[in-house]
């Protein structure tokens, strides 16, 4: 690895560290929690050096990003995930380049999903995002909202709901922000008993740089991390 990215492999060690040890807290196996390195401005020559490390997987959250890492094969085989809001227009640029769709926020954008992959006869991956902390500045469903949104996926041929995703308030003490990620957990639990078709609750996506041990301890099964991996965003000046 270049000396200018040795930092990188500390950051990951140390995050893999603390995942290890909030696992371990909850009698769980530290192997079925994923790493998620959320990668929004990060160049593909950073990411790269990053897909050598033990990181599962890429969450990216504008699509000219996910296009671009993809089509230069930045994440070296790994799978890459779009975790920011989707909208419908940019939909064809999505499909067959993430794996997973970790942010489906509605009914229009499922069924929008639904209709593209039906004429590309695929597949398509998603989680569920829920808005837990009812915040009005964020995208996701609302909790009571779930229950009909995974009635109506049931019926979709060509989606399969792999689990629930969110994004808990920021800035929250340690009890309040267990508190949302507990919810979050209870949600998961009770929509895997619904058995509709097409469905399986096995990802529980939640925590990121600043509260990922604390949703591990609830339950998460794949935290998104990015600022402890990469260091602060940059943002190029607009021109």
């Amino acid at each position: 690895m270049e000396e200018k990215f040795e930092f990188l492999k500390e950051n990951v060690e140390r995050i893999r560290e603390e995942m290890t040890r909030a696992a371990l807290s909850a009698g769980r196996k530290p192997e079925e929690i994923l790493l998620c390195a959320a990668c929004k401005t990060r160049t593909v020559e950073m990411v790269k050096a990053s897909a050598a490390l033990p990181i599962d997987l890429f969450g990216e959250n504008l699509v000219q990003e996910l296009v671009e890492k993809t089509d230069a094969g930045a994440y070296l085989g790994k799978p890459g995930h779009f975790i920011g809001h989707l909208q419908t227009n940019k939909i064809r640029q999505v499909l067959g380049r993430a794996s997973l769709i970790q942010s489906v926020d509605s009914q229009r954008l499922l069924l929008a999903l639904e209709k593209e992959a039906a004429k590309r006869d695929l597949t398509q991956d998603i989680l569920v995002e829920v808005n837990i902390g009812r915040e009005e500045s964020k995208t996701g469903i609302l909790p009571e909202e779930l229950w009909p949104l995974l009635e109506l996926a049931g019926g979709q041929p060509h989606i399969r709901v792999k689990g629930l995703m969110a994004i808990p308030p920021a800035a929250l003490g340690e009890k309040e922000s267990r508190g949302y990620f507990a919810a979050m957990r209870k949600l998961f639990e009770q929509a895997d008993t619904l058995g509709y078709p097409n469905q399986s609750m096995e990802v529980l996506s939640m925590g990121m740089s600043d509260d990922f041990a604390n949703a591990i301890l609830e339950g998460a099964t794949l935290v998104r991390v990015g600022t402890a991996i990469y260091g602060p965003r940059y943002y190029p000046p607009k021109k």
